[in-house]
């Protein structure tokens, strides 16, 4: 009777250690996943970004290739970790002010179609970023809680699972951050 009892319960650990495993994988994966969704977002972005360069091109020679150089180099950028993620995010806002400079300067520019048009593709990239980071810090919390929730914890540990970092705009960043609404009415 004792043998079966011992039989039962380590069945149920063992078979609590395999899903608590399998759950911790597949919170990982769909961490690994968003992160990637992020990447394809931001590179999509990016291009939006080129081609109001190449428009502004025409007004601002000099300072839209330097855009242009500047916005090639970043594009295709792997997002591994949400230190990537920032670092894209500054980069971003370095050229988007940029290019809100160039439009203010160029009124014509400003009021182009094609150029709205693309103004308006970026902010669409833009929400879609936004989306994808809130998937992330969700997925980013729930395995967060296995990580820190006892005994999924203890199997964590095990297994060398550690907590995810979050997606955070810093202060900094907040301040600096055009607002694409107002600057491109």
């Amino acid at each position: 009777m004792t043998a079966i009892i011992l039989i039962v319960v380590a069945v149920i650990v063992i078979a609590y250690f395999v899903m608590t495993q399998r759950s911790l994988v597949s919170l990982d994966e769909l961490c690994k996943n968003a992160l990637s969704q992020i990447e394809v977002q931001l590179n999509s972005r990016w291009d939006a970004v080129l081609a109001l360069a190449k428009m502004a091109a025409q007004y601002s020679k000099h300072e839209s290739e330097t855009l242009v150089k500047v916005i090639e180099q970043r594009r295709g950028a792997n997002i591994n970790s949400p230190a990537d993620y920032s670092e894209q995010q500054g980069a971003l806002q370095q050229v988007m002010g940029r290019l809100i400079a160039i439009g203010e300067a160029y009124p014509e520019l400003k009021a182009a179609d094609l150029f709205k048009e693309t103004q308006e593709g970026v902010k669409d990239y833009e929400e879609k970023v936004r989306i994808a980071r809130m998937i992330y810090n969700d997925t980013a919390t729930k395995m967060n809680r296995m990580v820190r929730q006892w005994p999924s914890s203890i199997v964590a540990s095990m297994l060398h699972f550690d907590m995810k970092e979050y997606l955070k705009v810093d202060e900094e960043q907040k301040k600096s951050y055009p607002n694409l609404d107002e600057a491109f009415k």
